[in-house]
């Protein structure tokens, strides 16, 4: 190229070159590896190529540029502006010309890997790369001179255009190409679904220019839960999401309730796979429901899911996960039609991903929190804690990244409780207990009152107080032993030794009524010392996993803890210290992820680089077997306590003062001698 050339400036990338009067935008933005989108291959028909040119002197840039820098305004242009208009100033990047040394900007819904930020848990940029997208090519007509079929022109004009090498293409999308190709004259718009280093799929085909939009969908199935975001392919918007209870529950509450089953039922595992297949295709029709639109526009699903889930969802028997040394049929992300997990509602040729699996029992949910979060990226360590049936815990920085399953239970999710619920309108979701008077308020779902403001049974006469979910379960019980109701044991007092009729006698042991709703004909909801234990399992189980992570990484202290799972944004840390579940920091040390599986689900979803990503982190994170540590047990029994019977807490300490009372009366009850039993291996 001449010197003389006119320069092109592009931001807000900064990338620039000189090229020849007449060279089109489009054309000068992919010759510098600009961010420029399209989808018409040029023809002015997508709009996608939008450029803004900006006039005047930029001694930044060294340049001065002119009114006639572009070409003069086309019929195109003018055709698209009157259909569909064009903000002011901007032009069609296809369509206008250098003329002269030029400064364009690229506005971010023309950039190709546009970065939006989604609001889920917590904002989070993800950079748009999905690997659906839509292409419009213009294939040749049929010549009898030159004879070839329609497919192969097709197969041409992709690779002509867009570099696409396309490979098999289903028999129902050939049936369908000649007329498509004839009804749109030879201009037809292609979904594409093509990973990072994969062969191309063609997955529909459009007469003319089709501007969609298509959806996927990010699954979190979980083994109580499963949850779904519903996102837009082209702009990464979550136009909704959803939830479902996982009916694999009536096999069994945990995973290796549910190994058992299968081991102890012929066909149990088909039983479950079936169930679970079932729902996950109920819960796409919901979604697509909920959001307006046909289930049949979504083309991709992306699943994470623990091991355990993760073979059954793909018809594996998951007996070997019951036992040492805990085997997966494959630890690879798998990549396959979407009906073949059966996706029967949504497009017929849709395809699902679902991220590599990190070991026999820390599965493609942890990788997902891995993706996440990042903690291989950070300078500080980061431990951090999806908290579930089965909890996936992380703990790493820049130099080194361990992984572990520990076997929580349901009760962090509100199960096994006695007055438990899942997280709905009515349940009691915030606790605080007077430390003098001992009398508790509460807040639940679905109203910001607490239960002695005014007005608060009018804001809850529709829903009722019908119980009590995770988040709550754990603050009562913390607050429980920050009032002096609960003793270092977990020993709930009586009414004489606490002072207060609250504490109420339950067979050989005592409750504390937290709310009494017999009157309005609701329930009486108490917290029971099975309840208690419930807690102390599965927070005992939790704190031992993230110390065996700490004992391998060498480390007595974390800099940083986050919490994830679908509690993680409304449990405060002060609570979840006082229990003891998480090691103690400052308390701003310590932040919420929220569901943060469903976000790198998410993030797998639009953006095909990071499965990759995850797919290279994932073979160099180290793996720690809590089935086979012999210090799980030690840990897991001086967890037990609360906040824990040996580890000092001093920056607890210096926010709150735990009353030193102990209920241990030696006759009759529960005693302090009496700890929680450890759970059943992985459960």
């Amino acid at each position: 190229m001449s010197q003389q050339d006119p320069l092109v400036i592009f931001t807000p990338s900064g990338k620039r070159g000189r090229f020849p009067v007449g060279t089109p935008v489009l054309q000068a933005a992919r010759q510098l590896g600009v961010d420029l989108d399209s989808v018409c291959g040029g023809r002015g028909i997508c709009s996608k190529c939008q450029v803004q040119p900006a006039f005047g002197d930029f001694p930044k840039h060294g340049v001065s540029v002119a009114e006639d820098a572009l070409s003069a305004w086309n019929k195109v242009e003018a055709r698209y502006d009157e259909k569909r208009g064009l903000k002011s100033g901007r032009r069609l990047g296809c369509q206008a010309t250098i003329q002269a040394d030029v400064v364009l900007d690229v506005p971010p819904e023309s950039q190709v890997h546009r970065q939006v930020v989604r609001k889920a848990a917590t904002e989070r940029v993800i950079e748009m790369d999905p690997a659906t997208r839509l292409l419009l090519v213009e294939v040749a007509a049929p010549d009898m001179h030159e004879p070839s079929g329609d497919l192969q022109r097709l197969r041409d004009a992709l690779a002509e255009s867009w570099d696409v090498e396309l490979a098999e293409v289903p028999l129902a999308l050939l049936g369908k190409l000649q007329p498509v190709l004839r009804k749109g004259n030879w201009q037809v718009t292609c979904a594409i679904h093509q990973p990072e280093d994969r062969p191309a799929r063609l997955l529909d085909l459009w007469p003319g220019y089709f501007e969609g939009p298509l959806y996927g969908l990010a699954i979190d199935l979980g083994s109580t839960t499963m949850a779904a975001h519903l996102c837009d392919l082209s702009t990464g918007e979550v136009r909704a999401s959803s939830g479902l209870m996982n009916p694999q529950i009536r096999f069994g509450e945990d995973v290796m309730s549910r190994v058992s089953y299968a081991m102890m039922n012929p066909g149990g595992d088909r039983e479950m796979t079936a169930a679970v297949r079932e729902a996950l295709d109920r819960l796409a029709g919901e979604i697509a429901e909920e959001a307006g639109l046909a289930p049949e526009h979504i083309v991709e699903t992306v699943l994470v899911c623990n091991p355990v889930m993760h073979h059954l969802l793909l018809g594996i028997d998951p007996v070997e996960l019951g036992q040492a040394p805990f085997a997966l049929a494959t630890s690879d992300a798998v990549e396959l039609a979407a009906s073949e997990l059966g996706f029967a509602s949504i497009h017929p040729q849709a395809r699902s991903y679902i991220l590599p699996c990190i070991a026999g029992h820390v599965g493609a949910d942890a990788a997902a929190v891995a993706l996440s979060e990042a903690p291989g990226a950070q300078d500080d360590l980061m431990l951090v804690i999806d908290v579930g049936t089965n909890a996936e815990i992380l703990l790493g920085n820049r130099e080194r990244v361990l992984a572990c399953s520990s076997p929580t239970g349901p009760a962090f999710e509100g199960a096994q409780i006695s007055s438990g619920q899942r997280a709905a309108p009515g349940a009691i979701e915030r606790v605080e207990i007077d430390p003098v008077t001992r009398q508790p308020r509460f807040r639940v779902i679905g109203s910001d009152l607490w239960s002695d403001d005014p007005g608060f049974a009018a804001a809850t006469a529709v829903t009722g107080v019908t119980g009590i979910c995770g988040s709550g379960i754990i603050e009562a019980v913390a607050e429980m032993r920050m009032a002096g109701l609960l003793d270092r044991a977990g020993l709930i007092g009586s009414a004489a030794q606490t002072g207060t009729a609250r504490c109420e006698p339950n067979g050989r042991t005592h409750a504390f009524l937290l709310h009494d709703g017999s009157a309005e004909g609701g329930p009486r909801i108490t917290v029971t010392q099975a309840d208690i234990r419930e807690i102390q399992l599965a927070k005992s189980a939790l704190y031992a996993g993230a110390r065996l992570l700490m004992d391998e990484m060498g480390t007595e202290t974390v800099d940083r803890v986050v919490l994830a799972g679908a509690f993680g944004a409304h449990i405060s840390p002060k609570h979840a210290m006082v229990l003891g579940m998480i090691p103690d920091v400052p308390l701003e040390a310590v932040s919420s992820a929220g569901n943060a599986a469903g976000t790198g689900a998410r993030i797998a979803l639009l953006n095909r680089a990071a499965r990759a990503q995850i797919e290279r982190e994932v073979g160099e994170i180290t793996k720690v077997e809590t089935a086979i540590e012999p210090r799980f047990q030690e840990h897991f029994v001086a967890a037990s306590a609360l906040p824990h019977a040996s580890d000092p807490f001093p920056n607890l300490s210096e926010l709150v003062t735990l009353p030193e009372v102990s209920f241990n009366t030696g006759s009759g009850g529960d005693s302090g001698g009496d700890r929680p039993r450890r759970r059943r291996r992985r459960g």
